[in-house]
């Protein structure tokens, strides 16, 4: 089982963003490489503290962590590991992403200090998947055509002689407290530590030409409108040899069903029955996920009763099983009547059967309301 995030950080849940923070930067420093080489366990917790980070420090993430767990991350196969953002991050992630966070601990660099030129990561793309409420409960994979960019086929980079391959140049600057020595980034390379050295034809300046590419993504079943899914490398490539492609971020739009409302992982549908069908009882055929069911109404059902099928709704990312669907008996009453319809209904207003008479253990809509979402 893994590790709680907040647990491996050493904080509370409440923690604020700066505490997190610094929480992750005394224990990025405490398992740096370079200050552990060789080891891996130190190599495994630096990485685990920078996945943590990652989700805690991103309000978004930590919002759908502190609501799922690490089911929230962990829906399926295609997202490297971690479908929703999170997953085992790499050292080029980490350093791509967090090196500022490190300071001037290892030489005011996110990398490895003697690890030669930086690694840039390329930009991230963002896509939209619509989803049928099928496809949500069921779960799917889509191939999805999206344009990146990529390096030009027979582009060639040479090291940066501004930066010598490193990617910072160190300036000096005269400030109250005396001279102070700064890293920048190279503005020569852009931080790459490499420039182009030959352009094929089509190509950038920076050796760069767009592709449409197509990608398989897989969806895992009870993801929500507006979560959002990462893709591993598959965003736009970065210039250099020594570079790695962003990722592809996926927003999940859910598409409206005709018949069924959602509610987190219960569906609700709206029967709606004739007085002679509430009275004598009916069997109807009801609209569910997958096809439709078949369900039983005693004889005197009453408007507003709700019928909960178990296991019809939606899976729990948390693998906790699926929720119910919810049939709620609507009796229709007519809105037009002939003679003879209304001389039967005149007859029986004082009839003791059509006369209300609720029994206590017929609840009111507010206690049946409670119910619903307890």
């Amino acid at each position: 089982m893994k590790k709680d995030f907040y647990e491996i950080l050493g904080i509370s849940k409440g923690a604020a963003a700066d505490e997190i923070k610094k929480a992750y930067r005394k224990k990025a420093i405490q398992y740096h490489p370079d200050k552990n080489p060789g080891d891996s366990s130190a190599e495994e917790n630096f990485k685990l503290a920078a996945e943590a980070y990652e989700v805690l420090s991103d309000p978004d993430k930590k919002a759908r962590y502190d609501q799922y767990g690490h089911a929230a991350f962990d829906g399926g196969g295609g997202f490297g590991g971690g479908g929703f953002g999170g997953g085992h991050m790499n050292m080029d992630d980490i350093f791509s992403q967090f090196g500022d966070i490190f300071g001037s601990a290892f030489g005011g660099g996110g990398g490895f200090s003697g690890g030669g030129q930086r690694r840039v990561k390329g930009s991230n793309l963002r896509i939209k998947v619509k989803l049928t409420l099928e496809e949500i409960v069921n779960g799917v994979e889509k191939k999805i055509k999206v344009k990146r960019k990529i390096q030009a086929k027979g582009v060639s980079y040479r090291t940066c002689s501004t930066c010598n391959g490193s990617g910072q140049v160190m300036k000096i600057a005269n400030t109250i407290l005396g001279r102070m020595q700064t890293a920048a980034t190279c503005t020569t390379c852009g931080g790459s530590g490499q420039i182009l050295d030959h352009k094929p034809t089509g190509a950038d300046v920076h050796g760069m030409i767009m592709e449409d590419d197509t990608v398989s993504i897989k969806i895992p079943a009870g993801v929500v409108d507006g979560m959002q899914l990462k893709v591993s490398n598959k965003g736009n490539e970065a210039p250099g040899s020594n570079s790695i492609p962003g990722d592809l971020i996926v927003a999940i739009e859910e598409l409206e069903h005709e018949f069924l409302k959602r509610e987190g992982e219960n569906l609700h549908y709206d029967l709606y029955i004739s007085f002679p069908e509430a009275a004598l009882g009916v069997s109807k055929e009801i609209e569910a996920v997958g096809g439709k069911v078949r369900i039983k109404l005693e004889e005197g059902i009453q408007s507003g009763k709700i019928l909960r099928l178990k296991g019809k709704g939606i899976p729990s990312l948390n693998s906790y099983g699926n929720g119910d669907l919810l049939v709620h008996v609507n009796v229709w009453t007519p809105k037009t009547l002939n003679k003879e319809q209304k001389a039967f209904f005149d007859k029986m207003l004082t009839d003791e059967n059509f006369i209300p008479s609720p029994e206590k253990s017929e609840k009111s809509f507010f206690e049946k309301v409670k119910d619903m979402f307890s």
